[in-house]
Order: structure tokens, then sequence, then C-alpha cells
């Protein structure tokens, strides 16, 4: 069949549309089929070659001439076809020129068959050039339908494929066309006849029939020039290919590494068999056992490459590859002189030579191919393969040219002439090396990543592979530039603090990587110039990243990023990509613990990821890029919830590590070790499950006060799969009765000491736990201790169930105190709790040398993280108490335990103030308060006498406790960021994000507008038990409103003014309560007493004529309430904001929750009795 033939048989056919369809994945049809047709067509090729060259040894009595011809035969077509193939390739669909081909290839066949039958050699040679007109014709069509069939990602992976499949036929041919050459002629003297041939013809004919078929399935697309005409003058054609080919440097050198790729591989095929014969005395078929092992080494490297690509084209594995060459030539000349003295250790080493060697050509040669396809213009991709295959294929026949030069002529032995082969890869790859250092370095630092870390990358489709665009990261470690280097779908150019970039040792690896100095002392000018070459980066199309918090984080959080990046993308047009580095705080190139390197991984290989979030446009603030930094790192957490360790898989481990050391102790002089304490909730843990619980009884209470069986209750419930709900004991027996109904809850866990103190009729089975203590056998006793002192964690977590929790199934339900209305309960997830635990304590630090005084009761969201589940999941010790305002025996159990970690409430620290000692208190060194604001005099106050100042957190109950912190620079070893200030709540937890929205329209505000603060994140709960619809309500896309309001300022910290609830709204304008508490508090000179409680609270009741009046419901006050009004008016307040004198009213006491906090539903409901007595 002719090229004229094969056109006609096209174009009968047209493929209609110019719209290309979307590109299909590595399982689609298409591709599948295309792998099938390319392993039936290199396993036919080989096979017929090998098939006819033996019989034409016999029938020229020359085996180098047969050898050569045979080589010349099948390779010369590739030289005179390379332009009608191109043409074809890019005039037609590729997938109607392939199984053309394959008819083609049906017939060259069946003639060659016909001359081995004649025992004509010119026929069967001139049948070998059929096979290889076949072969060239059907190339460029082959790899240029992968472009157009398969995404950009995964082209590496689909070459490494297709040389798999074109090696590994390759060996099998070999072998199947020698074994049916000796059946077909045995010897020299045997007659060829049709009873002998029949097997071959059967084999050929049945494997070109499935090729064909297979090509069927190829899905025609739309050809990539239909307005190429042929052109006759194939060498004048030909030439042109060239020129498409050498007018672009980068393609051309690309294109010279494929040559070299494959004079290598040719000549290590004619070098094999002399290698085996002269050099180590093999036979026939050991020498085919070497050709076998070069080509699986061939076929594993270029999937190894595909692999290594990790979605890219991957040019930093070309010089590993040609490094590999030339150390595994080296080896084979050894053992080529080795041969005479050690043939069988020769043989094997060979073996693996030849096994490195052709693993190295992969590597060399697969990406290579993929960069052609990738950066070829796809209306030229066709033009550029087939001038690209003219050079292979001009390359292969000056190897044999040469090869014939170095053995007959000049006599050199086999393993000399892979000794010369070596050499010359040598400047190759240097020269490959100098064209591509960064890739090279990248792809090492790529192997650095496998191993250090395990990596993780999230949105990397969101990054154009094409345009100029500016990546704004977080800045965790020094490594990050790296990571994100391996991480990005394309190279970066950095902006980098010029002391590092100029840094002697570092300096050659910014100049390869381009990278960008910038120093923000160094004045005006250079930061100017740094910002414009930065600026020209993005103008010239490429992808530029800057690190805008301008520093390391020292606190783990994420600091305001600076302005200077929105002047690199102004007037660009190009877009912003926000980037989060998930879970490196910690590692060693971290600055936890105030020291870079200089600490033990916590493990290997540290998990981590890297999102990559959509492209903004238009930015006008840097906080707008913060936010989404932010946002970026609430989803990172959860998209990895995958990655960790629930509480009860993390108490189980806590246990161990401390198992001698003491992890809890109270008041009662209760104590245990970590062995202990684990032994303890396993025995109650199977006492539970045999005698009271039901197997499907999911809600269990706990009525108990924050001690050593409380803690054991919590865990033994959690490891049994119960989901527990820690009652109030400070609400009214009717507020229990509605969470005891509301959870469906069947049991309480309880202690008779208990219920003497807080009697109450629940309608529920109380579980007295001194009843359960007499119920733990000496068996129970013993199978507890052997499963937390010597079973393997990872049968314990398997037999308790904990493979099977889930991390967003719940843990626990905690029921709101009823504040401001109806209690609700919060449903929180294993998820919540394991993540809120994990950013606690990388803001904090804490470790075994931390003792923790938990007086926050456990019903409450701060006490059921503080006081339980952070030190029964981390290393510190826990010491609980009973009453959060018994100052007293707070103090001497600090003081006894030595304790170190302080969580509580400010009306918990005004009592501490007034009865506790300095020498109780000193080992103190942090002390987070929450649940109310902290008076700025009472931080200094206490700071004063004891010596620490308690910094303030926030959070609530829906969002497992806190959301944000202040960071004492003591905790973070911090001397160069800031971590505190006071008046704020902090900065949100790391994986947190916090924002101030319009109360109307929800949109963002700027930092320092007071809107509404929302909080999204891993804390936040997964809704309210039994209430969807008031779950709807609070939580929107992720964004959980917490109804207070506050502003962000431009350091990121979080400032809270009030409650939204906590406004009156008079004449149109928002009254803020606690705005008036501080005045009149400041003017009455008289704080809060911690003792008797808060001496006023304002709250507000209806007023016929304005909607609202502001009324005061206050104890004993020092001064006359005229008085008062006349200094109120002096502050500067609105007069609207103003109390009447009447609007005064003195009460015993001012209402209070359990937790210390203001009980504002009892306020309103008392200043709304009050004053409708007094109208």
């Amino acid at each position: 069949m002719s090229t004229a033939d094969l056109i006609d048989l096209i174009a009968t056919t047209p493929c209609k549309g110019s719209a290309p369809p979307p590109r299909e994945g590595l399982r689609s049809r298409s591709f599948l089929a295309l792998l099938v047709v390319q392993f039936c067509t290199a396993l036919n090729d080989q096979t017929f070659r090998w098939l006819v060259v033996p019989i034409a040894k016999h029938l020229l009595d020359d085996e180098a001439a047969a050898l050569s011809l045979g080589l010349a035969g099948f390779t010369l077509p590739f030289l005179l076809f390379a332009t009608p193939a191109a043409y074809l390739g890019d005039r037609f669909s590729k997938g109607r020129v392939i199984t053309a081909c394959k008819l083609g290839e049906m017939a060259v066949f069946a003639f060659g068959l016909g001359a081995v039958y004649l025992q004509s050699p010119p026929l069967l040679f001139l049948a070998i050039a059929g096979t290889g007109a076949m072969a060239a014709l059907f190339a460029p069509s082959k790899l240029g339908s992968l472009p157009e069939l398969l995404r950009d990602s995964e082209l590496s992976t689909a070459n490494g494929l297709m040389g798999l499949l074109n090696l590994v036929p390759c060996a099998l041919g070999f072998l199947l066309g020698n074994l049916l050459a000796s059946w077909v002629q045995p010897t020299a003297a045997d007659v060829i006849t049709l009873a002998r041939l029949a097997p071959a013809i059967a084999v050929i004919a049945t494997i070109a029939v499935i090729g064909w078929s297979a090509s069927l399935f190829i899905r025609r697309m739309p050809s990539a020039d239909p307005s190429r005409r042929w052109q006759w003058q194939f060498v004048a054609q030909t030439r042109q290919d060239l020129h498409v080919l050498t007018s672009q440097p980068l393609l051309l050198r690309t294109a010279l590494g494929i040559v070299f790729f494959w004079m290598l591989a040719s000549l290590a095929q004619i070098n094999i068999d002399t290698f085996g014969i002269h050099d180590l005395g093999l036979n026939q078929a050991d020498i085919g056992v070497l050709g076998m092992v070069l080509v699986l080494g061939v076929g594993v490297g270029s999937v190894l490459a595909g692999v290594l690509s990790g979605g890219r084209v991957e040019l930093g594995l070309v010089p590993l590859g040609a490094l590999g060459i030339t150390v595994c030539s080296l080896a084979l000349f050894w053992a080529g002189g080795l041969g005479d003295r050690e043939p069988q250790l020769a043989f094997y080493f060979s073996c693996v030579a030849l096994a490195g060697m052709g693993a190295s050509a992969g590597f060399f040669d697969v990406p290579l191919e993929a960069f052609l396809q990738h950066r070829s213009p796809p209306e030229r991709l066709g033009t550029v393969l087939a001038a690209t295959n003219f050079l292979v294929f001009t390359g292969i026949l000056l190897v044999a040219g040469a090869f014939y030069v170095l053995h007959d002529v000049w006599g050199l032995s086999a393993g000399t002439i892979f000794l010369l082969t070596g050499l010359s890869t040598v400047p190759v790859g240097l020269y490959i090396t100098s064209q591509v250092p960064a890739t090279l370095i990248r792809f090492l630092f790529w192997l650095f990543t496998k191993l250090v870390y395990r990596v993780r990358v999230i949105g990397r489709e969101n990054v154009p592979l094409e345009g100029g665009v500016l990546l704004v990261p977080n800045h965790v470690t020094w490594v990050d530039g790296i990571l994100l280097l391996i991480a990005a779908p394309r190279p970066i150019r950095f902006v980098g603090y010029a002391d590092l970039v100029y840094n002697p040792w570092l300096n050659w690896l910014a100049r390869i990587f381009e990278v960008i100095p910038i120093k923000a002392n160094a004045g005006p000018k250079a930061l100017l110039q740094s910002l414009k070459t930065a600026r020209a980066a993005l103008e010239a199309g490429q992808c530029v990243c800057i690190f805008a918090e301008g520093a390391l984080t020292r606190t783990g959080h994420i600091h305001p990023f600076q302005g200077g990046f929105l002047k690199i993308v102004q007037g660009t047009g190009a877009p912003i990509v926000p980037v989060y580095l998930h879970g490196l705080w910690g590692s060693i190139f971290s600055y936890r613990g105030g020291k870079f390197f200089w600490k033990w991984p916590r493990k290997l290989p540290y998990p981590l990821s890297i999102s990559f979030g959509r492209p903004i446009s238009n930015v006008s603030r840097p906080d707008e890029v913060n936010l989404a930094v932010h946002e970026l790192g609430a989803d990172a957490v959860e998209q990895n919830q995958d990655r960790e360790l629930l509480p009860g898989q993390m108490f189980l481990r806590a246990c161990r590590r401390r198992k001698t050391a003491e992890k809890v102790a109270d008041s009662t002089g209760a104590s245990l070790v970590g062995g202990r304490l684990l032994a303890g909730t396993l025995a109650l843990r199977h006492v539970l499950l045999r005698d009271v619980l039901q197997p499907d009884e999911r809600f269990v209470g706990i009525l108990l006060p924050p001690t050593v069986a409380c803690v054991l209750a919590n865990t033994a419930l959690t490891l049994a799969g119960r989901v527990t709900v820690n009652l109030n004991y400070t609400m009214s027996e009717a507020d229990l009765r509605f969470c005891v109904q509301d959870a469906g809850v069947k049991h309480v866990l309880t202690s008779r000491k208990m219920l003497e103190k807080k009697p109450v009729d629940l309608g529920v089975n109380f579980v007295f736990l001194e009843d359960l203590k007499e119920r733990v056998t000496g068996w129970d006793r013993f199978w507890a201790a052997c499963a937390a002192y010597v079973e393997p964690l990872a049968l314990l977590e398997r037999r308790l169930g904990l493979t099977r929790v889930r991390p967003q199934d719940p843990i626990t339900v905690i029921y709101t105190s009823g504040s401001t209305g109806e209690p609700k309960g919060v449903v929180l997830s294993h998820h919540n709790i394991a993540a809120t635990i994990d950013c606690v304590d990388q803001v904090f630090q804490i470790d075994a040398h931390d003792v923790v005084l938990g007086v926050v009761p456990i019903f409450h969201s701060f006490g059921y993280l503080a006081a339980l589940w952070l030190p029964c999941c981390l290393d510190p010790k826990v010491v609980l108490h009973t009453n959060p305002l018994d100052a007293r025996q707070i103090g001497d159990l600090a003081a006894q335990h030595r304790a170190t970690i302080l969580f509580a409430t400010p009306t918990f620290l005004r009592t501490y103030l007034k009865r506790c000692e300095k020498e109780q208190f000193q080992t103190l060194n942090l002390i987070i308060v929450g649940a109310e604001k902290l008076p700025l005099d009472l931080a200094e106050q206490f700071r004063d006498k004891f010596g620490v100042l308690p910094t303030e957190g926030y959070g609530a109950t829906e969002t497992s406790g806190p959301a944000s912190v202040n960071v004492p620079d003591h905790r973070c070893d911090n001397v160069q960021q800031r971590g505190t200030k006071l008046g704020s709540v902090g900065r949100p937890l790391p994986g947190v994000a916090a924002r101030a929205v319009d109360p109307e329209t929800r949109a963002p505000l700027p930092p320092g507008a007071e809107g509404l603060i929302e909080i999204k994140g891993p804390n936040v709960m997964l809704g309210y038990l039994n209430r969807p619809e008031k779950t709807a309500e609070v939580i929107r896309d992720g964004w959980y409103n917490t109804g207070d309001m506050g502003f962000i300022d431009d350091e990121g910290f979080i400032h809270i003014t009030g409650r939204i609830s906590r406004f009156s709204k008079i004449g149109g304008e928002m009254v803020p309560h606690i705005k008036l508490e501080e005045c009149l508090l400041k003017i009455l000179d008289r704080p809060d007493d911690g003792e008797h409680g808060p001496l006023l609270c304002v709250t507000s009741v209806p007023d016929p004529k304005k909607g609202e009046r502001i009324v005061v419901l206050h104890r004993p006050l020092p001064l006359p309430v005229p008085e008062v009004l006349n200094r109120l008016a002096q502050v500067g307040l609105p007069n609207l904001w103003l109390p009447s004198a009447d609007s005064f009213c003195e009460v015993p006491e001012v209402p209070l929750l359990g937790t210390g906090k203001t009980d504002l539903k009892a306020v309103k409901k008392l200043a709304l009795e009050r004053f409708a007595a007094k109208a």
C-alpha cells in the first residue's frame, strides 16, 4: 500500500467539526486502545524482523551483513517517510491515520511472509523496509495523539507507559521471532515449507488483526491543520520541517537529547551480542538474557520516570539519567575485563549494570519526550515530531556505521565500546545540567521532601499555567520555598530576603532560581527597585512568590501581611493565588521551641499539605489576601482529617508515654500515673459495656465535679464509643431535665456524694461510681493492666473500635448555660476536639514539664478541653478541684503540684488575687482566661503580685472552646514578633479564620471596622442537637456567627466590644451595654469582686416611647446615683446612652452562672420584674 493509497483511505472518512472535544484521562477507552495498538505494533515489527534476519543469515552466509542490512532496512524508511508522516499527522485525524497504518501493515506482513516462503533475500529486506515504512508513518500520529487525548499533567506518565509498551514487546518479539525462525528453518540446509511457515503466519496475522481492531476504538480527533497541502518535494519538506524545529532552540536541544538516547540504545543493542560472546564467553541463550535485562531496565525506568514526575514534565531526571548511563557503562567495561577470570560474577554484574543502564536511559528519555510534546505548538506538533524522528534515525544509521568502524576497522572490544559510550555521555550530561540546573536541583529537592515529608498538594489546578501570577503563602519554615517549588505546576521566582540572597553559601542557588532580593531597611529606592523587578517578572508572564508576612512565624500564627505585594501586581492584571502551608509548625525547620533545626522531628515522614486557593483579582487591601490564606488554613485542617489522631488514640499514646509519671490528681488526694489512668479507664469501660449500657445506647450523662473520677468517666465512655453529656450541676432541675430528655439520656454516671450536694430527680437511672468500683473483678483489673502496659497500640486501638471512629462522629454534647435563652445542646466531634488540642499545643508548646491546674468545670467547653482532653492527650499532668472559687485550696494545690498552667475566668482570678499568696503561684507561667472579658486593671494587678501576666483568649461552646488566644512571649520563645496585646483576645488559632462582617450584609469589613465576628475552622461544632434550623441560622458557608460585635486590628488581633444581644437600639442608635459597664466601674473605682460577684450589670427593658430603656442592676454602690450620673456625663458618652436616675435598681447580688459568667437571662428576668413593679 503506497502513501497515496493511505491518503485516499483516510480522506474517504473525514473527521467533522473543528472544536476539539475535552481531553480524557489515562483510563479512557481511547488511550487504552492506543496502548494496545502500540504493543501489537512493536511486537509484530520485532517478531517479523527477528524471523527474517536469522533466515537471511542462512541465505547470505554472512552474519554481519544480515544484521546490518536488517537494521538499515528497518531504519531507512524513517528518514524517507518523515515528511509524509508529518503531513498525515497534521492534515488528518490521527486516529484515522493509525487505523490506516494498521491496514497497510497487514499487507506488508503478507508480502514478507511470501518472501520467506520464496527464500528471496532482496524481497526479505524489502519486506523489513516495508515494516519500517509503516512504523515511520505510525509514529508521529501515535505520539501526537497523547496531548490531544490526555491532560498535560498526565503526559509524563503516558510517555512512561508508551515507552514500557514499546520495549517489552521488543524483547518479546526478539524471543518470539527467533523461536519462529528456528521452527521455520532450523538449519541452513532445511527447506521452508508452508507447514513449517504456518505457525509464523498464524502468530503474525493474529497480532496484526488485534492491533487493527484496537485502533478502531481510538477517538477520532479533528485534524490539527486541515489546510495543510501535500508536498511532493520530500527533501524540501524535510528541510522545512527541520527549519521549524531549529527555529525553536529549546525544542531543538530537546530533540538532540532524544537523538542521543536512541543512538546509545542502538549501540547497546548491537554491542550486547558481541559483548556476550567475546567478553563474557556466553552462548546465544544467555545473550538473550542480557537483552531482556536491558529492555526490562528501560521499561522500569520509563514507568518510574513517569511516576517520579508527579504529574509534571520533570526535566530534572535527565541529568540523573545521564549520570546513571555513565556509571553503568563504566561498570560494563569492568565486567568485560573480568569475564576471563570470573565469568559467573562478570555475568551477574553485567546484568545489574545493564538493568541500571536501561533504567537510567528511561530517566533520560521520558522527560525529554514529554517536554517535546508539551512545549510544541499544537498546530505544528506533527512537524516537530517528524523532524525529531528524522534526526533520530539518521543518528541510528550513523551508529551502525560507527559500530562497524569501532569493531571491525579499529578492532575495539565490546567492553571498550561501552567505556566510550559512558565517556561520551559525560559532556552531554554536563551540558544538560548547565542548561537546566534549576530543574535538576528542583528534582533533588523533590527527593529530599519525599524522604523527610509526606506532601499532599491541594488545588494545584488553581495556579494558571501561563501568564503572570503572584503566589502569596504563609511563612512557617526555612524550607517553605523548596516545598512550593516541588508543589507548584510551574517554575517560581521568589522574592527573598536580601541578606540570604547574597549569602556566599546560598548566592549560587539564588542565581539559578533568579531570586529577587528585597530588604525593608535598605531604603525606599532599593525597596522600590525590588518591587519593580518583581512586577517586570509578572509582566513577562512569570510566576512570582512573595512571603507577605515579611518573616518566619515565631508563634505559629499567621501574621499580618505587608502591603508591598499589592505594588507588585498593581497595573499588571496578574491574579494573586493565596497559598497555605499546613502542618509545618513543629517540624525541625520551624521556630517552634525557639530553635531552628536543633530538635528531633516528631514524625518521619512528616505529614504536611500545601493548598493553592482560587486566583483573586482586583485586590485593594492586604487583609483580603490574609483572610483568604486563613480560610485556606481552615479548609486544610478539614481536608487532612484522615491524617490526624482522634482524642481516644491520642489518649492511649499519652498514657503510654507517661505510664510511670503522675498524669492526673485532684484535691481529694486521688492520683494516677499514666499507666494506671489507662488501666482504670479500660476496666471501667469494660464494666459499663457489660453491666450498664445497652448496645444502642448512644448518649450517656455525667454529673460529676472536676475530679479524677470525672476524668475516668469521660475517657471510659469515649473509648466505649459513647457520646458524653456532662451535665451542668449549677443549672436548675428543670433545665437539667430538659438536657437529659433532649439528648435521650438513659443513664447518668454520678456519685452519692454529688447527689447529696445536688439532690435532683432527672427521671433517668443514676449509675453510682462507688457501685461500679465494686463490680470490677480481679480479672477485669488483670486484663486492663495487660492492655494498658503490654498490648500493642495498633491491636488495642482495633480491639477498642477506635479505628472505626470517624473524625466527624460526635464525642460530646455540651449544653450552653442558657445565659441568653433555653439551653442548647452543642454537638462536638472527635475532629473538633483533636484539631483544637493540636492548635492550642502549637501556640503554647505544652510539654511534659507542664502541670495544668484544672479549675474550670468540665461541663463547660473551656473546662472540657483545658482540664480534660488537653492534658489527657498531651504530656502534662492535670490537677483538678471541684470549686473554682475555693482560692485557698487552689493555691495549696498550685504550690503542692508546682502548677505551670492555669485556665480560668476573670471572676476566678479576682478571688485568687485576694486570697492566694505569691509563693503559691510562683511556678505559674501561663494563665489563659476566657468566658468573660479580662479587665486590664485585673491583669496588671495579677502581674504585679504573682509575676505572670494573664492573657485573654476567646471562643464559645460552638467553637470547642478557644478560637483565638494571646501568646505570651516566653511561651513561644519569641523576641521578634508580638504575640500578646492587652485589651484584645489574641489572634485566631492556627487553622482558624476570623473576620468582622457587616451584621446586615455579611460583607467582610476592613481592619479596625466594628462588625459581627465570625469564625471558621476545624473547631466549629457539628451543630445544635435536634435543632437543624437553629444550626442553619448560625453556620453559613462554614462561618459560625458568634453573636459578638468586635473588630480585627491591623496586626490581626481580635477585639470584642460586646454581644450583639447586649446592645440596645434607642432612637435608631445602637447602645453597647458593656461599654457602659466599663465606664461605670471606672467611675466607681471598685472593680468586680470575685468573692461577691459583679458589682453591676447593664441591661434593658421595653420602653413605650424609645423602644428600649437602659437599666442598671447593682449591689450597694460606694457613691450616690446622682454623683455617678454626674461623673458619667463627663466621660463624653452620647446623651442617648446615659441611663436616668430611676433606671438604677439595687439588688442583693447580680445573678451568676456556674462558670462565673453573668447570667444574662436571669438578669433580664430580674430587671423586667423590678421595673414592672416600679411601673
